[in-house]
C-alpha cells in the first residue's frame, strides 16, 4: 500500500489532491451537517467558487444532499468516508506521524486525525469521533466511565453514539468543577454523554480547588462520598491537557501562584497538577476527585488533546502522566516531533 502511494504521488499527484480535497469536504459535512457553502468553504479553506464545483461532483454522485437547512451526507457518502478512512491516512502522512509520536512519547497507541484544532472546531469533533470509537472497545459490562471537562472532552460528548446493547456504563465527572462555561463542565459532560450512550451517571457537586479544609469538610458529606468512590473505581478515564497559565487563570489563581507558575516555567496542566517542560510537578491545587497517582491502576487511560498551541503542554505531561491513548491531531503531532 505504501509503495503504490507513493507511486501515484509521483505520476499522479492531482488526483491525489483532489480526493484529499473531495474527502476533506464530505468529512466536514459529515460532521458539521447542516451546513452551507459559506461555511463549509471556511472550514476547508477553500474559496466559494471551488466549494460550489465540487458540491455539484457530489451530488451527482448521490454522496451529499442539499436541503433549504444546508447539506446533509447521504448513507452511500458515509460509506466512502469509512471506506476511504485508512488510505487517506497513509495518503496524508498520518500514519508516520502515530508511529513516530508513540514512539517519541512511548505510548501503547496513537491517533492522528487531519488538521488543526486551534483554526477548526471540526476537527475537534474527528478526534472525538475517534475517541467514541476506540472507547467502544475498551468498554465492557459495568464500565465506569470517569471523564474531565473542557472544550476537548465536549466535543467527544457530541459525537457520543448508543453503546451496544446489553452493555452497561456508568459515566461520572472525573473531578470538581471549575468556573467555566456549564457546556463545558465535568458534570455536563457526564451526564451528555451518559444521554446519548444510554447509559447512567452520576454529578459531583464540588468546585475546584478547594482549600484544605473545605476538602477535609466535604469529602465527608455522604453524597459526594459515595460518588468519590465510584469515581475511583473507574475503569477508564478520558481527559484532555491544559496550558499552565490558561487554567491557571480559569481557576481565578492567586497572583503569587500565578508568577510561581511563571517562575517555574509551568507549561501543562492536567488533574490540578502543573508541570514544567521536563514534566516536573512545579504546583498542585487541591481537587476533589482522581488524582495524577490514581491513573497508575485504572485499566484503561485515554488522553484527547489537540492544535499548535497544545504541543509543548501535550510532550510535557507525557514526561510524568500515565496513558494508554493519545488522541491528538496533525498540527500537534508535527510540532511536538519538531520541538523534540
Amino acid at each position: 500500500m505504501r509503495e503504490l502511494i507513493d507511486l501515484q504521488k509521483r505520476l499522479l499527484p492531482d488526483v491525489l489532491e483532489i480526493m484529499q480535497q473531495r474527502y476533506a469536504i464530505l468529512r466536514s459535512i459529515d460532521v458539521l451537517q447542516p451546513i452551507g457553502r459559506r461555511a463549509l468553504a471556511e472550514n476547508t479553506n477553500l474559496t466559494e467558487r471551488s466549494v460550489r464545483s465540487e458540491i455539484e461532483f457530489l451530488q451527482g454522485q448521490d454522496l451529499i444532499r442539499i436541503t433549504s437547512k444546508g447539506m446533509f451526507i447521504t448513507k452511500e457518502g458515509k460509506l466512502i468516508l469509512e471506506r476511504l478512512s485508512s488510505f487517506m491516512s497513509d495518503i496524508m502522512g498520518l500514519r508516520v506521524l502515530e508511529t513516530k509520536l508513540r514512539d517519541t512519547l512511548s505510548i501503547k497507541q496513537v491517533i492522528v486525525v487531519p488538521g488543526n484544532s486551534d483554526k477548526h472546531e471540526w476537527v475537534k469533533q474527528e478526534m472525538g469521533k475517534a475517541c467514541v470509537h476506540h472507547l467502544k472497545t475498551m468498554i465492557g459490562d459495568n464500565s465506569i466511565i470517569a471523564v474531565t471537562g473542557g472544550t476537548t472532552m465536549a466535543a467527544v460528548a457530541t459525537m457520543m453514539t448508543p453503546l451496544q446493547q446489553n452493555t452497561s456504563a456508568l459515566f461520572v465527572p472525573a473531578r470538581g468543577g471549575i468556573g467555566e462555561k456549564v457546556e463545558n463542565q465535568a458534570n455536563t459532560i457526564a451526564a451528555e454523554m451518559a444521554r446519548k450512550a444510554n447509559g447512567e451517571y452520576r454529578l459531583l457537586y464540588v468546585p475546584d480547588p478547594l482549600s484544605e479544609s473545605a476538602y477535609q469538610s466535604i469529602i465527608q458529606e455522604p453524597m459526594v462520598n459515595e460518588t468519590l468512590k465510584q469515581i475511583r473505581s473507574a475503569t477508564i478515564v478520558m481527559h484532555g491537557i491544559g496550558d499552565a497559565l490558561t487554567m491557571a487563570y480559569r481557576r481565578k489563581t492567586p497572583e503569587v501562584i500565578i508568577k510561581k507558575l511563571q517562575q517555574h516555567e509551568a507549561v501543562s496542566e492536567a488533574f490540578g497538577y502543573y508541570f514544567d517542560e521536563n514534566g516536573n510537578i512545579v504546583h498542585k491545587v487541591r481537587t476533589v476527585g482522581i488524582q495524577l497517582e490514581d491513573l497508575q491502576r485504572i485499566p484503561y487511560v485515554i488522553t484527547i488533546a489537540g492544535g499548535k498551541s497544545k504541543s509543548q503542554a501535550i510532550a510535557s505531561y507525557f514526561k510524568r502522566g500515565k496513558s494508554d491513548l493519545l488522541i491528538t491531531d496533525e498540527a500537534a503531532a508535527e510540532e511536538i516531533l519538531r520541538g523534540i
